[in-house]
C-alpha cells in the first residue's frame, strides 16, 4: 500500500482527478481517498511509488509520501 498526504486536495473534483490520474498510470491500481484527512492510499497493480506520485503531481497536486 502506498500512502500520500495531498494537502491541496480539497473537493470531490480533486478526488476524481486524482483517481483518474492514478488509474491512467496503473489501470489495476485500487485507490482509496480520505478527503477529510487529505490522504490518498493506493494498492498498486504494476506501478511503483514514483510512478504513482508522478501521476498525482501531473494532475496538479502535491503528493507527499507517508512513511508506513
Amino acid at each position: 500500500m502506498q500512502v500520500f498526504d495531498v494537502k491541496d486536495m480539497s473537493c470531490g473534483h480533486c478526488v476524481a482527478s486524482i483517481t483518474k490520474a492514478v488509474q491512467a498510470a496503473d489501470p489495476q491500481a485500487r485507490v482509496e481517498i480520505d478527503l477529510a484527512r487529505h490522504r490518498v492510499q493506493v494498492e498498486p497493480g504494476r506501478a511503483d511509488a514514483a510512478t504513482i506520485r508522478q501521476a498525482i503531481a501531473a494532475a496538479g497536486f502535491t503528493p507527499e509520501p507517508v512513511a508506513g
